[in-house]
């Protein structure tokens, strides 16, 4: 019984993140001709892996920056994992993508990309009191994807993120998973020791006529960071509608979860949206009380187990 709930957890979690089995992304739209991905990760100097919806999508956590908050040392899967997703458009790609820098890496980074024709999008705070504080840069672009690729190369080895494979680890997560999932509603993933949500919004997210998987970035993204035997932080980030944004602050504010930032990430996304940044280390259980009670403000897709 217990082997067979961890396959349904962990295909629904995947649904979630968007992360599917090659069967059920063979399903996905077909394109006019899908670029080789092989050729994409040469020129971007990492390699990645496709996702949900054809994306292909590749992971920059900061593996060598050390910060902290509030005494909580912040793994790179956590809170500083930088990425970048590719999305084919007939013969061409969309490019997004979340960089962690620091403060000095800013400006170089983003003259460089600016320079191959990568657009920035945003550029902010996720968190704070962090030490040292890390800033994000949200970009994007559309063209060749190699030539893409190429210009987010130059653009990163302007600063100092790694290019090196992510080391893997099989360390789980030391909180109640099972307690978790029952109080927010749907099933997280453990990833490295993280345990993390992906929920996405009931209608679509779209740029440029284009409706964006969960990969690119359009899915409500949650983690808990163990911090002790039944405690963890929380951070991760809101994708909300203007009617939902000061619902989601209330509901947080009123279980004990600082709200950090409020801005946008993209610039010509349909409908208009929001991303709420938080941070919490309480309690697990009492923080996904805290989640759960947000995301009942939100208009999100119901779990396909809870049916909530």
């Amino acid at each position: 019984m217990r082997s067979v709930m961890n396959t349904v957890k962990t295909t629904v979690a995947a649904l979630a993140v968007g992360t599917l089995p090659a069967a059920i992304v063979a399903s996905a739209p077909a394109f006019a001709a899908e670029p080789d991905w092989n050729q994409v990760a040469q020129a971007l100097g990492k390699s990645g892996a496709v996702q949900a919806g054809g994306v292909y999508r590749v992971g920059f956590p900061r593996t060598d920056l050390k910060v902290t908050l509030d005494g909580v040392a912040l793994t790179p899967g956590f809170a500083l994992g930088g990425w970048v997703a590719f999305l084919p458009m007939d013969t061409q790609a969309m490019v997004m993508g979340d960089l962690v820098l620091t403060q000095d890496e800013v400006n170089p980074v983003m003259r460089k990309l600016q320079e191959g024709g990568i657009e920035t999008t945003a550029l902010h705070n996720h968190l704070l009191r962090a030490e040292p504080l890390t800033l994000y840069m949200h970009i994007q672009g559309h063209g060749d994807p190699t030539k893409l690729a190429a210009a987010i190369h130059s653009g990163l080895a302007a600063g100092k993120t790694p290019f090196a494979p992510t080391p893997g680890t099989a360390t789980p997560a030391n909180i109640d998973m099972i307690g978790i999932d029952r109080i927010m509603g749907y099933f997280g993933q453990d990833s490295g020791g993280i345990y993390q949500f992906g929920v996405p919004r009931a209608q679509p997210v779209t740029e440029q006529g284009m409706a964006l998987p969960p990969a690119m970035g359009a899915a409500n993204a949650i983690n808990f960071q163990p911090t002790g035997f039944n405690t963890a932080a929380i951070t991760g980030d809101f994708v909300l509608a203007a009617q939902e944004v000061n619902p989601v602050i209330k509901a947080l504010q009123a279980n004990g979860i600082e709200v950090t930032a409020l801005h946008s990430h993209m610039l010509a996304e349909q409908p208009r949206l929001f991303f709420m940044h938080f941070w919490a280390n309480d309690d697990a259980l009492k923080l996904a009380k805290g989640l759960r009670a947000a995301l009942d403000q939100i208009d999100v897709k119901k779990d396909a187990a809870s049916g909530r």
